[in-house]
């Protein structure tokens, strides 16, 4: 029967032994790993990413988060690379190997044409002195005392550390290019971070005939029905040239009907709140979502320049359109 107990020390010797390797690999963040920097960011062409077996699917992650992080990046299997897949690198790009013993058949086999091409090449080994490292421009040293395997053969802590030292590969890239959010989202523009990052206020304000407003002598039971017409929980009040005084929501009816005021009679201005939260139409989504995290309300409005009122929304449209 399996013991419970010895199954949690096994993990957990797993993570001290992984944790142990990771913490290691800062020293190992060197001269080589500026000149590998260096030769990406010179680079007029892409990375690309070769490994076998566990290193090529630790090498698929890395070229995925070059990719995504503003340095062009593919992944080629290697075995495919003697078989025709070499025509895809050209002399414009930099090869990034992955191999913890740096004697990969599938690799050393196409270093004669790397190096015939005159194309860049930066290693990750576990293996300074090996065929691999050796025939490199740049070294990242990736070598674990041991891996967190019982038998020391399965790829674990290995593999755990070349991934790391991928991210703070493309992390420094990354840094290195001034890479923005905006950057970031044009490449994410299906998630829901690309919608955060790019919706702009514009995409999504009620605009038009669909914005309440009422000007400021309106009587409370007049803007109640705007109110109750446009759906938006609340009403811009306008001066009689447009400009914006005050917003009237359900917030303000709550505390209206706690007031001893005539509804037909009493005009809006009366129990506005005077100025009201506004935006630019040309503002992010995700900048209207934090004013209004910020302020606590549920509406605001967009106005132009002169302080007109030219859309409005709600928390329900941010969420209708994902920024929340």
């Amino acid at each position: 029967m399996t013991d419970p107990a010895q199954l949690i020390r096994c993990g957990q010797n797993v993570i001290d032994i992984e944790q142990s390797a990771v913490s290691k690999l800062k020293d190992k963040v060197n001269q080589d790993f500026v000149k590998a920097c260096q030769l990406i960011l010179s680079c007029k062409g892409r990375v690309v990413v070769i490994g076998m077996g566990k290193s090529g699917h630790i090498g698929n992650k890395i070229a995925a988060t070059l990719a995504s992080t503003g340095t062009p990046s593919f992944f080629v299997h290697p075995g495919e690379a003697s078989h025709g897949d070499l025509g895809m690198i050209t002399e414009a790009d930099v090869v990034l190997a992955l191999s913890n013993s740096g004697e990969t058949s599938e690799l050393t086999s196409i270093l004669p044409v790397i190096k015939r091409k005159g194309i860049p090449l930066i290693s990750m080994t576990g293996n300074a002195k090996s065929t691999l490292a050796s025939a490199a421009t740049a070294n990242l040293d990736t070598s674990v005392e041991k891996e967190a395997c019982p038998m020391n053969l399965a790829p674990t802590a290995s593999t755990t550390v070349s991934l790391v030292m991928g991210d703070a590969l493309a992390v420094a890239l990354l840094d290195a290019k001034g890479f923005t959010e905006d950057d970031f989202a044009l490449s994410h523009p299906g998630g829901s971070l690309g919608r955060r990052l790019l919706l702009k206020v514009e995409d999504i304000m009620h605009k038009d005939k669909d914005i309440p407003i009422v000007k400021q002598d309106t009587p409370i039971s007049d803007a109640l029905l705007e109110i109750s017409e446009k759906r938006l929980g609340m009403t811009c009040v306008v001066d009689d040239s447009g400009k914006l005084v005050g917003i009237y929501t359900d917030g303000d009816l709550r505390r209206t009907l706690e007031m001893d005021v005539n509804f037909k009679t009493t005009p809006i201005s009366h129990v506005m709140t005077a100025g009201g939260k506004t935006i630019g139409a040309n503002k992010l989504a995700a900048e209207a979502l934090q004013i209004m995290e910020t302020s606590a309300i549920n509406a605001l409005i967009i106005t132009d320049k002169d302080h007109r009122p030219t859309g409005a929304l709600n928390m329900h449209d941010l969420l209708k359109a994902g920024v929340v």
